[in-house]
Order: C-alpha cells, then sequence, then structure tokens
C-alpha cells in the first residue's frame, strides 16, 4: 500500500474550475455502472492476488480522520457509517483503532462482495456491510454518531444527470441517518470549502477544518484535497 497521499488520489477526482463558483464537468465515474465494473475487477484481482485494491486519498486520508477521532475522545463504541466504502480497508483501520460498532454502506453489490472477503480475512466478521445506495436508503439505517465520505459525495456529484437533485438527496439522505449532533466527516477533492459550506449549511454546522497536504505552483500556494467536519443541527 502507498503511504504518500498524492500517489493514491480518488479515481472520481476531477480539475477543480478556476473560478470558485463553477461545477466541474460530469463524467461516467459518476455512474453506477462505471463503479459495477472497478470493483468486478478488483474483487477478481483479489481472489487472484489478494490486492485489496485502491485507497481512495492514501493512507494519509485515513489516519488523519482517524487521528481526529481520538483527538476527540469518539467513544470506541459510537455508531460509525463509512458511506461509500468501497473496499471496505477505511472499515478495517478503524477496527484496528479499537471502533467496535462499524456500518459500511455501497450501492455496488461486488464492492459489498470485495468488503466481506477482506473483512473475513481480517477476522472482522462482526462489521456490519450492507447494498445500499446512499440516496435511497432504508429507513433502518439510521441513529449514527459519526458519518465519513471519503470521496462518495465526489462521485456522486460527477454523475452526467440530475447532479443538483442528488446533492439535495444526499444532505436529506445524511440528516435521515445522522443523530442530532452527530458529527460528519467529508474528503473531496471536487469541492473546495466554500463549497461544501454552501452545500450542506441547510442543517448542518461546520466544526473543523482538518489539515490536507499543499501544493506550489507559480508561487501559489493550495490544497488538493478538502477535509471538513460538520455537526448535525437539531
Amino acid at each position: 500500500m502507498a503511504s504518500v497521499e498524492s500517489s493514491r488520489v480518488s479515481p472520481s477526482c476531477s480539475a477543480r474550475s478556476a473560478e470558485e463558483g463553477e461545477d466541474f464537468i460530469p463524467s461516467k465515474l459518476g455512474t453506477k455502472e462505471y463503479w459495477d465494473d472497478a470493483y468486478r475487477r478488483e474483487l477478481q484481482t483479489y481472489k487472484d492476488i489478494g490486492d485489496v485494491g485502491e485507497i481512495w486519498f492514501g493512507e494519509g486520508s485515513m489516519n488523519r480522520v482517524i487521528k481526529w477521532m481520538e483527538k476527540q475522545s469518539i467513544p470506541e463504541n459510537a455508531a460509525i457509517l463509512d458511506i461509500g466504502t468501497g473496499n471496505g480497508v477505511f472499515l478495517v483501520e478503524l477496527a484496528k483503532h479499537g471502533f467496535t460498532n462499524l456500518t459500511g454502506i455501497d450501492y455496488s453489490s461486488a464492492s459489498i462482495e470485495l468488503t466481506r472477503n477482506i473483512l473475513e480475512e481480517e477476522g472482522l466478521i462482526s462489521i456490519k456491510v450492507q447494498e445500499q445506495d446512499f440516496l435511497n436508503l432504508t429507513a433502518d439505517l439510521k441513529d449514527f454518531d459519526v458519518c465519513i465520505d471519503k470521496g462518495t459525495f465526489d462521485a456522486i456529484t460527477l454523475n452526467p444527470e440530475g447532479r443538483d437533485v442528488a446533492k439535495l438527496q444526499y444532505v436529506t439522505s445524511l440528516r435521515a441517518v445522522l443523530k442530532p449532533q452527530g458529527q460528519f466527516v467529508i474528503t473531496s477533492c471536487n469541492w473546495t470549502r466554500e463549497q461544501l459550506l454552501q452545500i450542506f449549511s441547510p442543517g448542518f454546522e461546520l466544526l473543523q477544518e482538518l489539515p490536507t497536504p499543499c501544493f506550489q505552483f507559480s508561487g501559489v500556494t493550495g490544497n488538493s484535497v478538502t477535509a471538513l467536519v460538520f455537526k448535525r443541527l437539531s
């Protein structure tokens, strides 16, 4: 596994616009078909050679969130939801750091099969994984203390069809699964801090911006990844 964050950028990343409020170009990376195909390939690779696949945004992105959780003294039995769990590697890392009440969801059946294979190999069969579309959840998925998104919102909002509706539905679903005063941690490479504040301002309050790697180009310093912590308001 790569430990350098820049070497494992989320495949759902799109070049940010020079205009702060301008959207990026839609892509097939926002479609379920793309991710079904991608995770079928990763599942076969795992079965063939045991490679778990990509770590979106690199190991540093997982460590950043876990470090924040530990600093905030998030209880080990806090109900934690990994939105768009992919290969489930983040669930494994959370479990290794002592968190015991973990759930991962993904709308790709191949992703869920891959995650279950990896969790079984790690002896973590108590972790719950479900095939669910975050924009069309079942009513029993609720009451989480912490929700984590590492690239899923990026992928959803790359869909060529119904992006504006998808953004609104994402916020609605987030309110449905997260307890009042619960915390939401999002890592994005497509949306700036200001854009995310605008999207999640209805019903959520910004608690903290987590530090992310900087880049320099032509004397200008910036961040290619944004990581924010929100609190759900009552």
